[in-house]
Formats: structure tokens, C-alpha cells, sequence
């Protein structure tokens, strides 16, 4: 059974840094391409970045690049989500998922 458990969430100011981590079970997590999400209140969830299985190549949303890095570890069995240079408007619920699988989620919010 595929699990994912989201961490590192929290209350930053704008501009600070958080680590998400999603830590993977049930699976071996390069086997595929997983992605992050967010939804943020009253909105839909929007793709903020994803990494593939193949080859490790990452896709980065208009709203997050160059300020988001994801990043897998395969002894880990672990995706991160590395955030820098936050802004209000990344406030919301982060989730990872593949195959129609998706954790819990964790709150950021970015707020002074």
C-alpha cells in the first residue's frame, strides 16, 4: 500500500526558508515520478513542482521556480521540498502524491 507522510511545515516570515519533507511507504519512491501540490484556502490545488523516476529531472511551476528546489533521496526513501525566499502567497496545504496517492498534507504559511 503506497503512503506518504508530509513534514516540515510551519509559520515563517516572507522571506524565510522551510524544508518539507515526504517520507514514502509501501513503495520504492524512485520508481516514480512524484509531485508536489499545494492548495491554498477556497482555491484548487496547483502543481508547484515534480521529479521524476527516469532520470531525476524536476519541472518547477512559473510561481515557484528559482525559489523552490525538490529533491529525492533514495536511501531515505524521501522527497523535499526545499523553499527559500517565501512570499504570502505560497500559504498554504503541501502535499505529495503519485499514482492517485496523496498524504496527509502540511501547513506553511507565510505571514509577518
Amino acid at each position: 500500500q503506497l503512503q506518504f507522510v508530509e513534514s516540515g511545515g510551519g509559520l515563517v516570515q516572507p522571506g524565510g526558508s522551510l524544508r518539507l519533507s515526504c517520507a514514502a511507504s509501501g513503495f520504492t519512491l524512485n520508481s516514480y515520478r512524484i509531485g508536489w501540490f499545494r492548495q491554498a484556502p477556497g482555491k484548487e490545488h496547483e502543481a508547484v513542482s515534480c521529479i521524476s523516476d527516469s532520470d531525476g529531472s524536476t519541472y518547477y511551476s512559473d510561481a515557484v521556480k528559482g525559489r523552490f528546489t525538490i529533491s529525492r533521496s533514495n536511501a531515505k526513501n524521501t522527497v523535499y521540498l526545499q523553499m527559500t525566499s517565501l512570499k504570502p502567497e505560497d500559504t498554504g496545504v503541501y502535499y505529495c502524491s503519485t499514482q492517485g496517492t496523496w498524504g496527509q498534507g502540511t501547513q506553511v504559511t507565510v505571514s509577518s
